[in-house]
């Protein structure tokens, strides 16, 4: 008889879903970090002023158009290159945690999980020092795989150890 697969809960799915998204996001991570090294700020500055010039001649005072080009004004050399390690960094490591994790690799669980709980309490101090909307949904957003990866990591390591007795 073989053994009966158990049903998938919605909390289930949305382990998997906001890992998909988490991996998704790491990859989006790498190819900013890759152009960050071999696009000039000088061209990303007029590739942002090409973007926002359409937006700007309708509303002079556009939030998101002007927001981008404050971004990237302030946008040297030493600013685009630390940005881009940081983001290699943070895209290698969140892409191979999430591999690992939806490999069912079970030491990439507890790394998943202090991975997160680093960056929850970097952008935590991020949203003291310079509060932003997007950022605290991307902290409730971690928040929530944290938990969601502590529950997992939970099931799976049960089902190993009633695995484990039952082949003793």
């Amino acid at each position: 008889m073989g053994t009966v697969e158990p049903r998938l809960t919605l909390l289930d799915r949305a382990f998997y879903v906001s890992l998909i998204l988490k991996g998704l996001d790491g990859v989006l991570e790498l190819i900013g970090g890759i152009l960050l090294l071999v696009v000039t700020p000088a061209q990303i500055g007029a590739i942002a002023r090409f973007l926002t010039l359409h937006e700007l001649s309708e509303d002079p005072r556009d939030f998101i158009a002007n927001a981008v080009l404050n971004l990237v004004d302030g946008l040297n050399v030493s600013v685009a290159l630390f940005g881009a390690i940081y983001l290699l960094l943070h895209g290698v490591v969140k892409v191979v945690l999430v591999w690992a994790v939806l490999r069912d690799r079970l030491w990439a669980y507890p790394w998943l999980i202090a991975f997160l709980l680093l960056f929850i309490a970097y952008q935590s101090y991020e949203l003291i020092v310079a509060f932003s909307w997007a950022l605290l949904l991307l902290t409730v957003f971690d928040i929530f795989i944290v938990y969601l990866t502590v529950r997992e990591y939970g099931i799976h390591k049960s089902r190993r150890r009633r695995s484990i007795r039952r082949e003793e």
